[in-house]
């Protein structure tokens, strides 16, 4: 990135506190880029590719989510505090204390673009432009298409995740073993994986409470809070100018995204050939390229 300038810092969300990460200067005229990891429960770190955009002049933020990464954990808290709620009002929060909250354009990925989805369709008026990235539009329709995925496994691999599913004993070597064929071929394409990524899951390691909470034990077996989350009978309120991006071999398959594109006027879908869920490390030249584009072009608006 040569020699574009990075911030890091906290700022404070009640009584606790949201770490973030600056790159380029918020005091130019470009419209600043806010990054929203999924998870839940993740850190950034897995995204930092989009950093690079940076260097068009656009200034990047990332920051990870209470629960996640650098930011306050809270190991001690269940599914009645980590809400949809919550992370809505932490990024209000962010957007506020950086000063942007008057002109953003936001790109989630996976569960940030869930959460994506939820704060666009409140129509906060800085919103300028929203980039849905290999994201569901509701919690149905993934563990539908993931029972499809898993049953494209080798009939062995499947005869593992069922038999220690059946037993309760999926954090048995042998089932997390399985389970890592079902993420090199969809979640990951790239392996071993790559430093970035490694640093993410390494966070969740440490504290996988909003993860284990929200989502499940792992990508394809939804046991969490938001196993009843669904967006699609909202989709229509969203205004800003959307682009949906998507992996051929990607988790949230074209099924799962396809009532975004079918609700949202003037939606645009691209999809990365040779990426599952993380095309912006599987694709990253392609997939920076795709999103500048974007970006500059709502820009011109």
């Amino acid at each position: 990135m040569g020699s574009t300038s990075v911030r890091e810092g906290f700022v404070q969300f009640g009584e606790w506190r949201t770490w973030y990460r600056i790159t380029g200067s918020l005091d130019g005229e470009v419209t600043p880029l806010v990054v929203v990891h999924g998870g839940p429960g993740c850190s950034h770190d897995y995204l930092l590719a989009l950093a690079a955009l940076a260097d068009t002049g656009r200034p990047v933020i990332h920051y990870d989510q209470l629960g996640g990464g650098r930011s306050t954990l809270l190991a001690d808290r269940g599914a009645d505090f980590w809400t949809i709620d919550l992370f809505l009002a932490e990024l209000d929060n962010l957007l506020g204390e950086l000063e942007i909250s008057e002109q953003y354009h936001l790109l989630g990925q996976s569960w940030g673009g869930m959460l994506g989805a939820e704060h666009a369709i409140r129509r906060p008026r800085g919103l300028r432009g929203l980039i849905l990235s290999n994201s569901p539009a509701s919690m149905d329709l993934w563990v539908s298409e993931s029972k499809k995925l898993r049953a494209q496994l080798p009939r062995e691999t499947q005869d593992v995740l069922d038999a220690h599913e059946a037993a309760g004993s999926i954090y048995d070597d042998e089932y997390l073993v399985a389970s890592q064929v079902y993420y090199d071929e969809h979640v990951c394409r790239i392996v071993p994986n790559p430093p970035e990524v490694l640093k993410t899951i390494e966070y969740m390691a440490e504290d996988s409470t909003v993860y284990n909470t929200m989502f499940g034990p792992n990508e394809f077996f939804c046991t969490g809070s938001l196993r009843t989350w669904s967006v699609i009978d909202r989709l229509s309120l969203i205004e800003a100018p959307t682009l949906l991006l998507s992996g051929r071999f990607d988790e949230a398959t074209p099924a799962t995204v396809q009532p975004f594109f079918d609700a949202i006027v003037g939606a645009r879908w691209e999809v990365f050939e040779g990426s599952s869920h993380m095309p912006f490390v599987e694709e990253t030249t392609r997939y920076l390229e795709v999103v500048n584009d974007f970006l500059a072009d709502v820009d011109r608006r």
